[in-house]
């Protein structure tokens, strides 16, 4: 790999930076192997299998029936029937408002909720499964993260290594040192047969042979196998395995095609084109290998709490497996999708009012812009879906988005307070906010990051109200998933989830046009968001629901405080009103407890607290999260897999928004950037005396890299991407430094005019 001389002299100052403080160099810059999953036996189910995937094609290695199993996955393939009744004259917002002010909320219920719980579809879909019959008892499983590679190796001496291309849309394996007859079988998944158990709804997953589809054609010939299934209005996919034996090697390929969508039949048939040998095999796997190499380089941390650093590389393992390479946003399984004779929980859809959001929360600080590119490009591509949704629903213009929606971005339905909520759009325009913070790209924000903010304050001032007062509010108001989906849900007043959300959208709608140097903009969009009222504080318990509803009981979403955390409109840069309204809130929270958390509740409260700049507090809601809500690949199951009381949700569906969160939780204790200025190690814990971060960006587009010894920082050094001024607490407080670069300093903060490609040295 070649390096410029600047990035050279990062890497080396962290070399010996690293070796300083005793501890491995290689670590510092990627994951090592104490970060990796090693097993001595295969899972024997799929939510516990090693995850391997490159954003679009995902494979879960385990056990059943004592064969050795992939379950192969693809992200888009979806069943896209209509969900029912959204093409009802009575599916839009007037409707729904008249029946709630009416008392007639259940012909809502039964209307848009009840189809989400009762019809199969629209829905995601499994792919199939490959199996051999190794009959040799297992001796170690590993994930390796580095690599993005599995390897299984049995007790007579066989081993296996396997791989998702991380940048072609292929997967490999390669068995060595064969002992007896292993050939691959490929096996449907059972839309015909019986092999569910259990409940059956939602959560739980429904049968796959509710979708109904014919049965699929298995063909065979010589070294290959394919498995093409029809599903929903014609939407056809193929399986394609083929392979080779070479002595006692035996190597293989596999893809999955879609060769026929809901409105076309243009795409190809066919099967994998590769010549499989040891070469192919081996070229395939450098490519592969080099892509991780590049992506662990982006960023890379050192802690001394090893559960949590742990977690947090595989984390970091996962989001790479799980976005990018020109497919659709992390869903709620992304490319790991149930192999149980079931669809996925929660259909594996896109749950646009919470969990797209907290999955993306670590890529922008961990350095992982490409990765969260991802997200934006399917925004932008369904753009005219959500418009006219927009139009149709809440018979406005502008934009909204679904806050349950498909994988081409049409609603599914559900509890309609979230599914229909009506500032998705706003939450998910933070996330263009911070691609443009963090890339600082001149184009992206003029051509993407405006025009998205600008049509979202176009539809909520359309649908908004004005009173008497001159306040403007939503015509009905909820905040996720409080009173969760009876009449109570939805509030007559503004809750501060919705208000927060609408305040700092016309704040940043305005920031941005200014940044374009519209100013009659900018000061159409200040005004407007003048019109909004104020969050509601209780003066002792902090930040409500909404006026006259306290948080008053323990409860899995913190939808209430979004104005502290993620969006920063109460903030304790802001002063000590602010601080106190912060505290309060953290408080109440940790009065009522955590009886009705879920897993991602935990890696919520983490980044609240490391916001809070209690790093204690941070590291504990971490800890539990990883050592109680994830299942030994590490996958967030949602409840208390402990079963020690820490929820009393105890059941496991697998959703990864509680993973990401998680990773961002423990980059908030390490940095933060969104006041305006670099505050290095803001939440770190008294006992973690030496910490170090390599590469992580800012807001404002700088490359940050630290290290802290003894409990005192001892060196920084920052790679301005852009030019630009930075704003930096002083990390060495009263004693005296060293800088590369002259600087101003203003109270606490350190100012210095970079260009790009400055390097900025600080040392004691």
């Amino acid at each position: 790999m070649v390096y410029n001389a600047e990035r050279l002299s990062v890497v080396l100052f962290f070399l010996f930076s690293t070796l300083m403080i005793g501890q491995n160099a290689m670590d510092e810059l990627q994951p090592g192997r104490h970060q990796n999953l090693l097993f001595e036996e295969l899972a024997t189910t799929w939510d516990e299998a090693i995850p391997l995937g490159n954003g679009m094609l995902g494979a879960l290695i385990w056990e059943k029936e004592g064969k050795l199993r992939f379950s192969l996955d693809r992200a888009d393939l979806w069943d896209l029937r209509p969900t029912a009744n959204l093409d009802h004259k009575n599916w839009n917002f007037k409707w729904v408002i008249d029946r709630w002010k009416n008392n007639k909320y259940g012909e809502v219920q039964q209307m848009f909720d009840l189809p989400y719980d009762r019809d199969p579809g629209p829905s995601k879909i499994p792919a199939g499964a490959l199996t051999f019959d190794i009959q040799s008892e297992v001796k170690r499983v590993e994930l390796f993260l580095k690599q993005g590679l599995c390897e299984v190796e049995w007790t007579n001496g066989m081993t296996l290594e396997t791989f998702v291309h991380a940048s072609k849309q292929e997967g490999w394996f390669k068995f060595s040192n064969i002992k007896g007859t292993v050939l691959p079988e490929l096996i449907p998944p059972p839309y015909n047969v019986d092999s569910s158990s259990g409940e059956d709804n939602p959560v739980t997953g429904q049968d796959l042979r509710r979708l109904g589809y014919p049965k699929g054609v298995l063909h065979k010939e010589n070294n290959f196998i394919s498995y093409t299934q029809e599903g929903w209005n014609g939407f056809t996919y193929r399986i394609n395995v083929q392979w080779k034996l070479e002595g006692d090697v035996l190597t293989g390929i596999w893809n999955i095609q879609v060769i026929k969508t809901n409105t076309d039949d243009h795409l190809p048939a066919a099967q994998p084109s590769e010549q499989i040998s040891a070469d192919s095999y081996n070229k395939g796997l450098n490519i592969h290998k080099n892509w991780w190499l590049d992506y662990w380089e982006q960023c890379s941390i050192n802690i001394p709490d090893s559960i949590l650093m742990k977690q947090w590389y595989l984390e970091q393992y996962k989001f790479g497996a799980a976005s990018g390479n020109g497919a659709p946003p992390i869903s709620l399984q992304a490319v790991w999708t149930a192999d149980n004779g079931k669809l996925p929980p929660w259909k594996g859809d896109f749950h646009n009012d919470l969990n797209t959001q907290l999955s993306y929360w670590p890529a922008y600080s961990a350095n992982k812009l490409g990765q969260s590119m991802g997200f934006i490009d399917w925004l932008e591509k369904n753009k005219p879906v959500f418009e006219a949704y927009t139009k149709q629903y809440f018979q406005t213009n502008g934009i909204n988005v679904p806050g349950v929606s498909t994988f081409a971005g049409s609603p599914m339905g559900g509890w309609i307070q979230y599914s229909f909520g009506p500032t998705v759009s706003a939450w998910i325009a933070h996330h263009y906010y911070l691609q443009w913070r963090y890339s600082m790209d001149r184009t992206f924000l003029s051509e993407k990051a405006y025009p998205w903010l600008e049509k979202v304050a176009i539809y909520l001032k359309e649908v908004s109200l004005l009173d008497e007062k001159g306040i403007r509010k939503l015509p009905l108001s909820s905040s996720p998933e409080i009173f969760n989906n009876s009449p109570k849900a939805w509030f007559s007043t503004m809750t501060n989830f919705d208000l927060g959300l609408v305040k700092w959208l016309f704040s940043k709608t305005a920031e941005l046009a200014t940044e374009l140097d519209k100013p009659e903009e900018a000061i159409k969009w200040q005004k407007m968001g003048r019109e909004w009222g104020e969050l509601d504080v209780d003066r002792s318990s902090g930040l409500t629901f909404a006026k006259d509803f306290p948080y008053d009981a323990s409860h899995r979403h913190f939808s209430h405080l979004v104005a502290f955390h993620p969006l920063g409109l109460v903030d304790v840069s802001n002063g000590e009103k602010d601080k106190q309204i912060i505290q309060n809130t953290i408080n109440t929270l940790d009065k009522y407890g955590s009886s009705q958390y879920c897993g991602y509740s935990f890696a919520w409260l983490g980044n609240v607290k490391a916001r809070n700049f209690d790093g204690t507090g941070a590291a504990k809601a971490l800890r539990i999260f990883a050592e109680h809500f994830c299942l030994k690949n590490s996958f967030h199951a949602n409840g208390d897999q402990s079963k020690l009381g820490y929820s009393t949700f105890t059941y496991r569906p697998f959703t990864l928004e509680g993973n990401f969160a998680f990773a961002a939780g423990v980059q908030e204790m390490l940095l933060q950037s969104h006041a305006g200025f670099i505050h290095l190690f803001p939440a770190i814990p008294s006992d973690w005396k030496q910490v170090s971060f390599r590469q992580m960006r800012t807001e404002g587009a700088f490359l940050v890299s630290a290290n802290r010894v003894n409990g005192k920082v001892a060196k920084v050094q920052i790679e301005a991407t852009v030019s630009g001024v930075l704003n930096i607490k002083n990390p060495f407080e009263q004693h005296p430094f060293k800088s590369s670069i002259p600087y101003i300093k203003e109270g606490e903060m350190l100012v210095f005019n970079l260009s790009k490609g400055d390097i900025l040295t600080l040392s004691q």
